[in-house]
């Protein structure tokens, strides 16, 4: 049965309260209304500040009452002072929420905008080691609706953001129960205008997110199953949505495997991620075209320990042939044709800090996910792999 492109629309509430489909960003006003937001603050970044959504997003606003504070401060690779900044503006306009538009990283700083806007500590206080989240004065955190216009990180289902501390150059997770999104609204038509290099970038993140959580030790049968079949929509709909921007079934199909990797991960990530945060902190790097990058020289170290489950999904997203080699053969392909870098000196990183990365990872969360407790030199092999190429 062939499904319509006006088909692809859905309410869900899993993990929140998500409102699915072509054209729904229109129900951004009564949205704001039902989470009793009257005068928002809408975070995105630059980049988008001017796009014609964002401008359209504030005049629907405007024409319904609405008095909208725009906040476009974002780096790609959000940091501390991104988020004083926007706390700063939001108090300024006497804000009561927080719209978080955009990529990753316009969705990670709304959510810790939102959740600092009531807090007395420094943010830093909420990194999620232990039981700091229980620092969070929970009646401080202001409602949000969170709103992505790509289809990679899925941070508008994620209780957490991923900020980066400048004064030590880490990159931190800040977490709490309630900095998930009260309100979704998960437009496809918004990914439309992704350039073909973004869509490649953030569909390659979506990926990784799915593969390392089905990966990642544990019994989770649930964040399996998401998983699975996260990873046949992006097998069936990613070059498609790479090759054709505006077709929009694919575009649907893959913001909902973006939605699905972040519900999945909840079960682990793993080394992919485990780099990628501490080259994104100190190189300021696309966190999506990180992970493309390094993903197939973390494969090939984890393959004693991930080759079943590999032959397991090759079999699931129709490779025809339980193989670990037909998987990686095939993830290689997708990559070429997606036009992603075979190393990461291709995008101007160098092996010089590869002690320095190595350790990095080494304590970074994500590395608890990984299928093997790789040492700081494990990493630092294969950071320097894929810097210079080798080993694939």
């Amino acid at each position: 049965m062939t499904i319509t492109e006006n088909e692809l629309k859905g309410d869900w509430n899993y993990p929140t309260s998500v409102r699915f489909g072509a054209g729904r960003i229109s129900l951004l006003p009564e949205t704001c209304k039902k989470l009793k937001i009257f005068r928002p603050l809408l975070v995105t970044d630059a980049g988008l500040a001017t796009q014609d959504f964002i401008q359209k997003a504030l005049k629907a606003n405007a024409a319904a009452g609405l008095e909208c504070r725009l906040f476009s401060e974002v780096k790609s690779n959000p940091r501390g002072e991104n988020i004083d900044e926007g706390l700063k503006s939001y108090h300024e306009a006497g804000c009561d929420g927080v719209i978080a538009m955009g990529g990753g990283s316009a969705l990670d700083a709304g959510k810790a905008i939102a959740l600092m806007a009531g807090q007395e500590r420094p943010i830093w206080d909420f990194e999620d080691v232990g039981d700091n989240w229980l620092r969070v004065k929970a009646d401080g955190i202001a409602p949000t609706i969170a709103i992505p216009t790509t289809a990679g990180t899925g941070s508008e289902v994620g209780r957490a953001s991923v900020i980066l501390d400048t004064s030590c150059q880490i990159k931190k997770i800040i977490f709490h129960p309630q900095m998930l999104p009260d309100i979704v609204i998960a437009d496809p038509a918004l990914t439309c205008s992704l350039p073909s290099h973004l869509t490649a970038a953030t569909g390659l993140d979506a990926f990784v997110h799915l593969l390392e959580a089905y990966c990642a030790p544990g019994f989770h049968p649930m964040a399996d199953g998401i998983a699975l079949e996260g990873m046949r929509l992006v097998k069936e709909n990613l070059l498609r949505a790479f090759k054709d921007g505006r077709d929009l079934s694919a575009r649907a199909y893959m913001m909902s495997a973006s939605l699905m990797g972040a519900v999945a991960f909840q079960k682990g990530l793993g080394a992919v991620h485990a780099l990628a945060h501490p080259l994104g902190a100190l190189f300021d790097k696309h966190h999506g075209l990180l992970n493309a990058i390094l993903l197939p020289y973390v494969l090939k170290r984890n393959r004693v320990e991930i080759n079943e489950k590999c032959k397991k999904i090759a079999l699931y997203i129709g490779l025809g042939e339980a193989s670990f080699e037909v998987f990686y053969d095939w993830l290689r392909s997708l990559s070429m044709q997606l036009k992603i870098p075979l190393t990461l000196q291709d995008i101007g990183i160098s092996a010089t800090e590869r002690r320095r990365i190595g350790q990095m990872a080494k304590e970074d969360p994500a590395a608890e996910g990984n299928a093997i407790a790789f040492s700081a030199e494990d990493y630092a092999v294969i950071f320097e792999n894929a810097v210079s190429g080798s080993g694939l």
